[in-house]
Formats: C-alpha cells, sequence, structure tokens
C-alpha cells in the first residue's frame, strides 16, 4: 500500500492566460466572401439555455496528458510519466498520487473506487483507492496479465497479452469483465474475479481506438482506423463473443464512441471519425438492430473524443474546440448548444461528473485535457428545453476563433491577388 500523506511535487502549474470561454457574440456579423466553405453561425446561437466557465486550469510543464476520468468523487489523469494523479472536486486541487513501475497511462477507467489503467508494457494495472479526509491511498492489487510460469511455453488462452498499446477500456458491471481494445487490431476479455482472459480476439483490420459497452443488455461496441464500428455479444453460456452488426457510415478513420442510453430503453451509440463528422445510430425497440440517423457536422477536424450525459452530447475534437450537442426527445435533431474554445491544440479527453443544483437547472463538471500540456474544469449549466424559447439553425455553429483566422486569411489573399494584378 503507497500512503502519500505529503504530496510530491507536481508537475502542473495554474494557467491563468485567457483561455477562458469566449462568447458566441464575439463572432465578426461580416459574412465569409461568396464560395466561401465557411458559414456564419446566426445571431440566436448560442442557445440561451447553457451557460459554461472555466473554474480551473492546470498546465503540465512537460509530458503530453493522455487521459481523464472520475470515480469516487475524485478525478484522475494519466500522462506520459508512470505517476497517476489524483484531484479534487469541484476545484481540483491536488489530492493525491500514486506510481506504476511503467508509465505512458494510454487509457485510465474508474468503477467506484477502483481504478484501471493501461501502460506502454501493454499490461493493465488495477487499483484500490481509498480518500479518507486527511490520507489518500492507493493499492496495486492486480496486473494483467498476471505472470505466468509458462508464459511463452505453452500458448493458452488464459495466458494471452496484447502485443500493442491498449488505448482503450470498458468495464462490464453486471459480468464484472474488463474489455481491453488494442493497437494489435485485438479485444481482450478478462474476468475480474480469476485476474485472466476468458476471451480474446481480432475485432478490426487496424487499430482499435475506443470501445464502450451497453450496461443494460452486454453489449459491446468497438471502432477502429478501419473506418468501422462493429457491435458484439457474448455467445450465452460460453466465453465467446459474436460479432452481430457492423457499421460502415465513415469514410475516414473512428476515433471516438459513446453511448447514451436510457431506462425507457432508448439507446444511441455515436461514432466521431477524422474527418471531424460525429455518425450516429438508434436501437430499435423490437429488434435490436441499429439504424443510422445521421451525421453532427460543425468541427472542422478530427474528433478525437465523445461523451454523453443524459441527452447531452460532448466532443472533442483537433480543432482545438469542445462541442456541446442536445438532442432533441424522441426524434433525431441535434442542436449545437455552444461551441467551447477549450485549448490551445486539439482536446483528447473528456470526463464529466454530474451536480444537480436546482429543480430547474442541472449542472455538471467537464474536465478536459489537451495536447497543449493543459488539464482543464468547466462549469456547465443547462435549463430544459422548455424554459428557454430560442430559434432553431440547421447551420453549424462555427468556433469564433477559427471564423476570425479564416476571415483574416481570406483578405490577405485577396489583397495579394489585388496588389499583383495592379
Amino acid at each position: 500500500m503507497q500512503n502519500h500523506n505529503n504530496i510530491p511535487f507536481s508537475p502542473f502549474t495554474l494557467d491563468y492566460d485567457s483561455d477562458a470561454p469566449v462568447s458566441e457574440n464575439n463572432i465578426s456579423p461580416r459574412s465569409p466572401k461568396p464560395g466561401s466553405p465557411w458559414v456564419l453561425s446566426h445571431p440566436s446561437t448560442p442557445s440561451p439555455s447553457l451557460l459554461y466557465h472555466c473554474i480551473s486550469a492546470l498546465s503540465r510543464q512537460e509530458g503530453t496528458i493522455h487521459s481523464v476520468t472520475t470515480g469516487n468523487g475524485l478525478v484522475f489523469t494519466g500522462s506520459e510519466s508512470s505517476r497517476i494523479r489524483a484531484w479534487r472536486l469541484p476545484e481540483c486541487t491536488e489530492r493525491g498520487s500514486f506510481r506504476a513501475s511503467c508509465g505512458d497511462v494510454r487509457a485510465i477507467l474508474a468503477f467506484g473506487n477502483t481504478i484501471f489503467t493501461s501502460h506502454k508494457d501493454f499490461k493493465v494495472r488495477i487499483w484500490k483507492v481509498t480518500s479518507p479526509s486527511e490520507n489518500f491511498h492507493a493499492k496495486k492489487v492486480a496486473v494483467l496479465p498476471k505472470p505466468h510460469p509458462f508464459f511463452g511455453i505453452f500458448k493458452t488462452r488464459g495466458s494471452f497479452r496484447h502485443k500493442e498499446a491498449i488505448s482503450c477500456m470498458a468495464y462490464n458491471q453486471v459480468e464484472g469483465l474488463l474489455y481491453t481494445g488494442s493497437w494489435d487490431r485485438t479485444i481482450g476479455v478478462w474476468r475480474l474475479s480469476e485476474q485472466n482472459c476468458m476471451d480474446y480476439f481480432v475485432a478490426h483490420e487496424d487499430q482499435i481506438n475506443s470501445i464502450v459497452i451497453n450496461q443494460s443488455d452486454s453489449t459491446l461496441f468497438s471502432c477502429s482506423s478501419d473506418c468501422t464500428v462493429k457491435i458484439w455479444r457474448r455467445v450465452f453460456g460460453m466465453n465467446s463473443h459474436t460479432l452481430t452488426m457492423t457499421l460502415k457510415t465513415h469514410y475516414s478513420p473512428v476515433n471516438a464512441l459513446a453511448l447514451s442510453a436510457s431506462s425507457q430503453n432508448s439507446c444511441f451509440i455515436y461514432s466521431g471519425s477524422s474527418d471531424g463528422v460525429i455518425g450516429f445510430w438508434e436501437k430499435e425497440k423490437h429488434s435490436g438492430r441499429f439504424n443510422h440517423g445521421g451525421f453532427l457536422q460543425g468541427h472542422r477536424f478530427s474528433v478525437l473524443c465523445l461523451i454523453t450525459i443524459d441527452k447531452l452530447l460532448l466532443s472533442g475534437s483537433e480543432d482545438t474546440t469542445i462541442r456541446v450537442w442536445r438532442r432533441e426527445e424522441g426524434s433525431y435533431f441535434h442542436e449545437c448548444l455552444t461551441v467551447i474554445e477549450a485549448h490551445r491544440g486539439p482536446v483528447k479527453s473528456l470526463a464529466v461528473a454530474l451536480d444537480v443544483e436546482k429543480v430547474m437547472c442541472v449542472g455538471f463538471l467537464l474536465f478536459s485535457v489537451g495536447v497543449d500540456q493543459a488539464f482543464k474544469v468547466w462549469k456547465i449549466k443547462v435549463l430544459p428545453e422548455e424554459v428557454v424559447e430560442y430559434e432553431t439553425s440547421s447551420s453549424p455553429v462555427l468556433s469564433p476563433r477559427w471564423v476570425e483566422k479564416k476571415l483574416q486569411h481570406e483578405n490577405m489573399v485577396m489583397e495579394h491577388d489585388i496588389s499583383s494584378f495592379l
């Protein structure tokens, strides 16, 4: 057990730079020149039903932050180093940390007081975390795959190990199974009670970027750089898994998945791709098949991460922004409520923590990490749809900073053409 009464030197520093939210009202009223692919959002955006502001911004002095997750009232971040850090909610002051023998924490997952981390040695480490009022404790309880005396001599299903980086994980709460997706194109299924590999299979033709699981029926979803999303089910009474459906609507690598499932048997799966498009499918209540509902367009570069909370979808992109989308009840219509100018570089990972403050106002904390080595906390409040009256627009909402840069570039090109002509 590692007891960290004194927090070690932190590579994080407070960032007071004004990467705070930028109001959409700052968008220039000018329109792009005719023929431009850029479209200015209407004055009715952003929706008055959403408010946000940045309450904390931390910058890592060196090394990239890869992942962020929430659990047991804490926020956990994984980076290039071997140290996983825990942060208090909501102000995100450092609560403590724990160190693994290997670094490069590509994926991190929390369930209650159990933390799963993947490392550059292609292994998963499992930790038990306790956080009383005074001391922070973290104990490593398992490593997957566990050391095997005959590993490499007798190749058995239980001795499986990934051959490349583990990029994503998902946990089946009901059955106690951990799923790991890897750049080696395989998915491993680990039974935690026995700490061994129950099943593994080649799932895609290219690296696997994200996996999610529907806790209500144990359906597993995976996406890959082979441009597909696949749906898997465990064979009844057996350890093996079978492919039930392949969704082929993307024309570029699929980087992220998010699931929105409700108690009313409503289920939507979202997928973000490298062309900036978010596709979504809805599950039929009777047949169980997934029907393609359409695409959400707005991001200008790759969608790198997705997360859902109730009927909201949050997407982080290579274009440095985070978009908040809301799905209309009983339809496929999605409205982009706002565009958050989040980071100075691509947004790599997102996590949320729900905070219900008022009867008429739902608030939550959004945690984002970017390639700019920054870790930020956003306070977001959303009013119910029926409380606010506003006009909707089918045009995508653009980041004001990107619009300004685009207009400046086009004006410079126009001035150069005129001077050349003269």
